[in-house]
């Protein structure tokens, strides 16, 4: 009777959270990641799109891009999907998230192309914040206490995503 009881209680936040992403595309049938590609966020148009390298000439000289990006999802948060990392050309990495987290990508949406619409921001990251997206990545103990200095870091704000169909 008290497992009855507990599982209505617990049904309602079962379903709060299984809604936190937004997908507008229908899935493709038969396949096990049938669920990545696909808007997530606010609708985002594949016109005046950049390249990172294009992106990121601007946001060295002006130190702040605003617009839409293609590039390909190369790490994502192993937790919610609630920020992923594409590759920059100077050779580090720049992370996204979205704003207000207000919706999430899904957990299997790595190496997949996409298009990003938002603000794109140079600054410099605190230990903490680092340890803790070393956690969300799913680091071993030894990476995260390796981590003792801030960094200048890349990120960028997406109001929006595209993941599109894996080439």
């Amino acid at each position: 009777m008290k497992s009855k009881f507990l599982l209505i209680l617990m049904l309602p936040i079962f379903f709060a959270c299984n809604n936190s992403t937004k997908v507008e595309s229908e899935p493709i049938e038969g396949s096990v990641t049938a669920q990545v590609p696909g808007n997530y966020g606010a609708v985002v148009e594949e016109v005046e799109v950049l390249s990172i390298s294009q992106m990121y000439d601007e946001l060295a000289s002006k130190g702040e891009f605003e617009g839409k990006v293609i590039g390909q999802i190369k790490e994502v948060c192993s937790k919610k999907g609630c920020w992923m990392t594409l590759d920059l050309p100077n050779g580090e990495t720049m992370r996204v998230t979205f704003k207000d987290y207000g919706f999430f990508v899904p957990l299997t949406s790595q190496g997949y192309p996409v298009i990003i619409e938002g603000i794109a921001t140079k600054s410099e990251t605190d230990v903490a914040t680092l340890k803790h997206y070393a956690e969300d990545a799913g680091k071993s103990k030894e990476e995260i206490d390796a981590i003792t200095a801030p960094k200048l870091e890349y990120a960028f704000e997406a109001v929006g995503v595209i993941i599109k169909e894996n080439a």
